[in-house]
């Protein structure tokens, strides 16, 4: 049975390489443009997996995080921040609200899918 995963990010490009990069590797892949509409995709779709930006408009990575960890039935879903971003404080805000692990863009597709791989395992 394949895992899915969701990728929550504003840039067209990015859904794009991630979906390409999920897909090759047998990932089912659901995607959303920001935190509010991840948090809709989330409830349809009950992915394994979360991968999602910090910098987006309506509801940012850790609003959306903090809306996720807040919900009960995902309390072990693992969720990969996938940014540009990678000082210290972000990071430490970002693992405070619930984040999994860190992937700094541009990424590397091999990587990710391990990374997928690992929080999944």
């Amino acid at each position: 049975m394949s895992m899915t995963v969701l990728t929550v990010d504003d840039s067209p490009t990015m859904r794009r390489m991630l979906r390409m990069a999920l897909e090759k590797a047998s990932f089912n892949v659901v995607q959303a443009d920001d935190g509010v509409q991840g948090l809709e995709v989330l409830a349809d779709s009950a992915p394994d997996v979360v991968i999602t930006d910090i910098n987006m408009p309506n509801l940012d990575g850790f609003g959306f995080i903090e809306a996720v960890r807040a919900d009960g039935r995902y309390t072990g879903m693992p969720i990969l921040v996938l940014s540009t971003e990678s000082s210290m404080d972000k990071k430490k805000r970002a693992r405070d609200a619930g984040a999994t692990g860190w992937i700094v863009k541009p990424f590397d597709p091999e990587k990710l899918v391990d990374a997928v791989r690992r929080v999944s395992a």
